[in-house]
């Protein structure tokens, strides 16, 4: 009599809530040990763990910025036990790679997580404030501004930055370093006026007091962060690299339920909140149909920064 009882609680519960997902796979397009790989294999502990998916599977398809996974993922239509880990970065490189396939082929299941960017510059520096800097930056486009590869958050937000700033982007002097300890090297050693990456590339020689943070792309200052936002100095810029998760094209409208709901209970979770504080991610978390609208505007958003830098048509 209590298990026919439980069984019907059960049958009343809407599917999306009361499915364990089973084999689920995620797929993180880049190589171990980066940023996606991090966030699937977050989630995979998370979801196993908190029995809301049982076995989860994580697997690697690496290249061009994740446009080969994302294309791999559009040859999966209708597999409704897969998803993909992706990005502010995908955004940038599938217009940078002429992918064939982008963002509106897949399905929208939730962002994630974040980080804010920050802008130093070496402790000497005349620049006390990014309004300084950009008063310098608009005598003088040459201005030597450092970040990561061309066309990714560093320099999506140099961009937007320099657009703000009455600067001509198509004519900015960004250099661009494939990897945080070039860049680091480059403000330190006074090669560069400035440089931009996420906070912790730059956290241990600002508290050093060896560089100075004159910006921070979030809407609000950051607790722990001594930096003042752009906003604030009168720039209208807020850019953060986040991280989210899609699903192939082509699945039902209950396999997407399910989907979101796992990641619903997921971000419920102290377990994820915990892990969060241990990573120093900032929880940026948007579901269902407020993140479909998210990828389109911001899609539409980073495709014309790109092409007020030049990197696309």
């Amino acid at each position: 009599m209590k298990t026919a009882l439980l069984a019907a609680l059960a049958l009343s519960l809407p599917a999306a809530q009361a499915q364990t997902l089973n084999n689920l796979r995620i797929m993180a397009p880049a190589s171990p040990g980066g940023g996606w790989d991090q966030t699937s294999r977050a989630i995979q502990t998370v979801l196993q763990n908190q029995g809301i998916a049982k076995p989860v599977q994580v697997f690697n398809v690496p290249g061009a910025g994740g446009t080969i996974g994302l294309a791999q993922l559009y040859n999966a239509k209708g597999d409704g036990s897969q998803m993909m880990t992706m990005g502010l970065v995908m955004v940038g490189a599938i217009l940078t790679n002429g992918s064939k396939v982008d963002l509106s082929r897949v399905t929208p299941i939730a962002r994630l997580t974040g980080e804010y960017e920050v802008m130093v510059v070496p402790a000497s520096s005349p620049y006390k404030t990014f309004k300084d800097l950009a008063a310098a930056w608009k005598t003088n486009n040459g201005l030597a501004i450092a970040g990561g590869s061309a066309g990714g958050t560093d320099h999506i937000l140099v961009g937007l930055l320099a657009k703000s700033a009455g600067v001509d982007s198509r004519k900015m002097n960004y250099v661009p370093f494939s990897g945080g300890g070039e860049t680091l090297a480059a403000v330190l050693g006074n090669q560069v006026a400035a440089a931009v990456a996420g906070y912790g590339e730059f956290e241990a020689q600002i508290k050093a007091g060896k560089l100075r943070a004159i910006g921070i792309s979030s809407a609000k200052r950051q607790a722990g962060i001594d930096a003042p936002t752009f906003k604030e100095q009168g720039f209208n810029v807020e850019l953060s690299n986040w991280r989210g998760i899609v699903a192939p094209p082509g699945i039902s409208s209950t396999e997407k339920a399910n989907l979101v709901a796992a990641m619903d209970k997921l971000h419920a979770s102290k377990e994820w909140k915990d892990l969060l504080k241990t990573r120093g991610w900032i929880d940026l978390y948007m579901s269902g149909s407020k993140y479909d609208v998210f990828l389109k505007t911001e899609s539409a958003r980073i495709k014309g920064v790109l092409k007020d830098i030049g990197l696309v048509k």
